[in-house]
């Protein structure tokens, strides 16, 4: 079945009550289609909070009008985690489209339907580059899957400025959020992020971060901060592809600093929070 084709996508359409498998996701991450979505990694059947991951979805799809109620969304999601391999590295993601009537995961009657995107996980990385994005296309900064497609686009616009990351600003120049990452930053031994009326996605690893944060007593600042004022700090991209990366450039942006053995600390016990799917 699905692990047994590591070279790319492959789409399961929930209907009824089960997940029926439609062969090769080619749309992938551009869908224009998306109303909600959501990412997480599993490695070797393990993966890091999946029930927020499931929360979080769960919550978006309950405000999208005329879709799936909180019962189907959790029958799906127990098919879903059930239909996923326990070896390998995959980045499996759920989904709620749009209905258009195609035959790739909705019926004629245009409603939204629920998938499951089962992906191998692309090679993950210690360090990355940033970029000051230059606009913020969001049109639901609090809900993954809407904007992707445009968010893809300030990515790209990054890559070609040789970076791997764009970073979003508030009006007022203030660091808000990657466009497919949260970003943290240390004040000494603080922990920072930015500010709560700063409307970014709910980061399932930064979320998992704090709390550790908390339980070891460390602090947990939230900071209106502008790119320039993080000159010679230590800042972080989290993903739950990636757990933490450590920045090591920016872009026509400030000079970051790495404290020596913080980050390799700190993603270790990260790893160690990662439980057995299906448990």
């Amino acid at each position: 079945m699905s692990a047994e084709r590591p070279g790319g996508d492959v789409l399961h359409v929930w209907q009824g009550d089960e997940l029926t498998t439609r062969g090769d996701g080619a749309t992938g991450e551009a869908d224009p289609r998306l109303l909600v979505a959501d990412s997480w990694l599993v490695d070797e059947g393990s993966a890091l909070a999946l029930d927020v991951h499931r929360d979080r979805f769960a919550g978006s799809v309950a405000e999208v009008a005329g879709g799936p109620d909180a019962d189907e969304v959790s029958a799906f999601w127990t098919a879903a985690v059930g239909v996923l391999p326990r070896t390998g590295a995959w980045f499996p993601r759920a989904e709620l489209v749009a209905g258009d009537g195609t035959d790739d995961g909705t019926d004629d009657d245009g409603r939204a339907r629920l998938r499951l995107r089962l992906r191998p996980a692309p090679p993950r990385r210690r360090s990355v580059v940033l970029a000051t994005a230059d606009r913020d296309p969001r049109t639901q900064p609090t809900v993954k899957g809407p904007d992707l497609a445009a968010l893809g686009s300030l990515v790209a616009d990054a890559r070609s400025r040789g970076a791997d990351e764009a970073v979003l600003l508030s009006p007022e120049g203030h660091v808000v959020e990657g466009a497919w990452s949260s970003i943290v930053w240390w004040r000494g031994d603080a922990l920072c992020l930015p500010a709560d009326d700063l409307p970014r996605l709910p980061g399932v690893t930064v979320r998992s971060l704090t709390t550790l944060a908390a339980v070891l007593g460390v602090d947990v600042l939230h900071d209106h901060t502008r790119p320039d004022e993080l000159d010679g700090f230590e800042v972080w991209s989290l993903s739950a592809l990636h757990g933490i990366r450590i920045v090591t450039g920016w872009v026509d942006g400030p000079a970051p600093a790495e404290e020596p053995g913080r980050l390799a600390l700190w993603r270790g016990r990260l790893d160690r929070l990662r439980r057995p799917i299906g448990v």
